[in-house]
């Protein structure tokens, strides 16, 4: 995927945290520290720092949700970390997010901390961010 079809992706996926365009995409990709895993409908975007790695955003196509797919991106993402001898995976994810919290549950990511008034939704609410966390 481009930075563009990311952008885009992203825009179809996210309203609060607000979603990243084209130039951000290609900002964090040319990092050697970032990691992407694909999919034809969706991509986890990750940073790697010595045993440890962030998932930076997942995003699926709305129209191809409940197939798997974020699942199957999870699964390869982990076999990844692995490879790149990472011990422990975190990430932020938004409280009122539901659907995304019990799938990083199922996948095994349990809460660790409290980000109050992390995310900015556009129409000025805060929102808190859980972060989770997974021991490899």
């Amino acid at each position: 995927m481009t930075p563009e079809n990311l952008a885009q992706l992203h825009a179809r996926c996210f309203i609060a945290p607000a979603p990243w365009n084209a130039a951000a995409f290609e900002s964090f990709l040319t990092q050697d520290t970032v990691f992407m895993v694909e999919h034809s409908a969706g991509f986890l975007l990750a940073q790697n720092v010595l045993d440890q790695a962030e998932i930076l955003t997942l995003a699926v196509d709305p129209e191809c949700r409940r197939q798997g797919i974020a699942a199957r991106l999870i699964a390869e993402f982990h076999q990844s970390c692995l490879k790149r001898a990472v011990s422990k995976v975190f990430l932020e994810v938004a409280a009122d997010n539901a659907a995304a919290i019990a799938l990083y549950r199922v996948n095994g990511y349990d809460e660790v901390g409290l980000r109050k008034r992390y995310y900015s939704h556009p129409d000025g609410r805060r929102i808190d961010a859980l972060v989770m966390e997974k021991r490899l």
